[in-house]
């Protein structure tokens, strides 16, 4: 993007903007969540964990870009998700806690997914089993379809 495009996108349509965002974030969530699945399928527990929340980070950031809400610049966005539950759409509305706890579990465990517990001298390949991975995978895999479904019915930017 040269710096003319720049310069039109900060003086240009912000909701445009958003729109757009969000689709790149979807594909990005996307993305890591196929690397989750390649992992589980690898025996990868701490890399299914840590891909799974990047999925879903980077899926509610889209949520949340898409309506035109500035979440914090940081892993844990469930206040964010809870200050403006009402807007969000259903189904994702009437499941916010739910999305917000996971949200910020996942981020309480994505530094350990990737290192391990250092202090204790636990690396992240005995932290973290492949059941557990699974379980993430298989709620945060719902929570980023329905996104990308939401976000993919937004009028095109």
């Amino acid at each position: 993007m040269g710096i003319e495009a720049g310069r039109r996108v900060r003086r240009g349509d912000r909701a445009l903007r958003n729109v757009e965002m969000a689709r790149d974030y979807v594909q990005r969530a996307l993305r890591c969540l196929r690397e989750a699945e390649l992992a589980l399928s690898e025996g990868d527990a701490p890399m299914a964990v840590r891909r799974s929340q990047e999925a879903l980070e980077l899926a509610v950031k889209a949520l949340l870009r898409a309506i035109g809400v500035e979440y914090p610049r940081s892993h844990d966005v469930s206040d964010a998700l809870l200050e403006h539950g009402e807007r969000l759409p259903e189904p994702i509305g009437e499941r916010v806690g739910d999305l917000a706890r996971l949200v910020a579990d996942l981020a309480a465990v994505r530094g350990p997914a990737f290192y391990g517990y250092e202090r204790e001298r636990i690396p992240a390949s005995r932290a973290f089993s492949l059941d557990y991975a699974r379980r993430v995978y298989e709620r945060v895999e719902p929570y980023v379809r329905e996104i990308e479904r939401l976000i993919g019915a937004l009028p095109p930017g």
